[in-house]
C-alpha cells in the first residue's frame, strides 16, 4: 500500500473513532508497526492528529461543533445504554430538564410516559418526540441554532430562570480532570450552566470518546454533576471519582 493512501485511511478511521491504535491498524494498513509509527509522527507533524501512547487521537478543534446528523452516526450504541440507564433515574412526578444533544436524546424512547412527569427541555428535536409519547412537555422559546437544534439567547434564559428542576440531564462535549465540562458555543453554555443551577441533581451523558476533551467554553466544575458513560479507562476512572460520581454503562 502506498504512504499516501495509509495516510488517508488513518485520517479516515480517525473520523470514525476519534482515537485509535497502532494495533488496530496493522491488518487494515498492511504494514509494520514501526512503518506506522512513523506514518503517525508524518500525520502529526502536519498538524492532522495527536499521538498517544500506542496510537492517535483526532485533533480537536475547540470551537468547531457537528451538527446533529453527524453526532447521531457516532457512538450509537453506546449513547443507547447511557440513555436507557439515565431514563431509568426518572421517578414518578418529577420535573426534568432534558438539555439538547444525541445523548439526552438518546433518553426519550426509554422513558415511561406513564410517570406523570414534565419536562422541560430547549431542544425542538427533544419536544417533538416528547409530545409523541404524551409526555407533558415545556420547550423554551428563543433562538434555534441549526447545526444542533438547540434553543438560545436572551429569552431562552429568561424563561429558564423561572424555572425549577428535581433533575436535569446535559449533554456536554467535553469532560476533562482540569477543564471541568465545555462545549464551543458560549450561547448554549449560558443556558446549560442555568439549567445546571436550577436543578437538584444534575447528570453529565456522554460516551468515553469526551472524557479528557476539551471544547471552547466552560460550563461547569466537574463536582457540580454525576457523569453517566460507557466504558472508560480504569486509571482515568480513578481520577475522575476524585472529583465526581461517576456511572459507566
Amino acid at each position: 500500500m502506498l504512504t499516501d493512501e495509509r495516510h488517508q485511511r488513518i485520517l479516515a478511521s480517525l473520523e470514525e473513532n476519534d482515537i485509535i491504535t497502532i494495533a488496530e491498524l496493522l491488518d487494515p494498513l498492511e504494514a509494520s508497526e514501526s512503518t506506522i509509527r512513523r506514518d503517525l509522527q508524518h500525520l502529526e507533524n502536519q498538524g492532522l492528529l495527536i499521538r498517544i501512547h500506542g496510537g492517535a487521537k483526532k485533533k480537536q478543534q475547540l470551537n468547531f461543533e457537528a451538527n446533529m446528523s453527524e453526532k447521531q452516526g457516532k457512538h450509537h450504541e453506546e449513547k443507547l445504554l447511557i440513555g436507557k440507564y439515565a431514563a431509568e433515574l426518572i421517578k414518578p412526578n418529577d420535573v426534568v430538564y432534558i438539555d439538547a444533544g444525541t445523548s439526552t436524546m438518546a433518553m426519550i424512547p426509554f422513558i415511561d410516559a406513564n410517570l406523570n412527569i414534565k419536562v422541560v427541555t430547549n431542544s425542538v428535536k427533544h419536544a417533538a418526540l416528547l409530545v409523541e409519547k404524551e409526555i407533558d412537555t415545556v420547550i423554551l422559546g428563543g433562538s434555534i441554532k441549526l447545526s444542533t437544534n438547540a434553543i438560545t439567547g436572551f429569552s431562552t434564559a429568561q424563561q429558564l430562570q423561572q424555572f425549577r428542576f428535581n433533575k436535569a440531564f446535559m449533554g456536554m462535549n467535553g469532560a476533562h480532570l482540569e477543564n471541568g465540562f465545555t462545549t464551543p458555543d458560549p450561547e448554549e453554555a449560558m443556558i446549560k450552566k442555568l439549567a445546571i443551577a436550577q436543578s437538584q441533581m444534575v447528570f453529565a451523558l456522554l460516551d468515553a470518546s469526551k472524557l479528557q476533551q476539551t471544547a471552547f467554553t466552560h460550563v461547569a466544575d466537574l463536582s457540580q454533576a454525576e457523569i453517566i458513560t460507557s466504558k472508560c479507562p480504569k486509571d482515568l476512572l480513578k481520577k475522575l471519582q476524585l472529583q465526581t460520581r461517576i456511572t459507566e454503562v
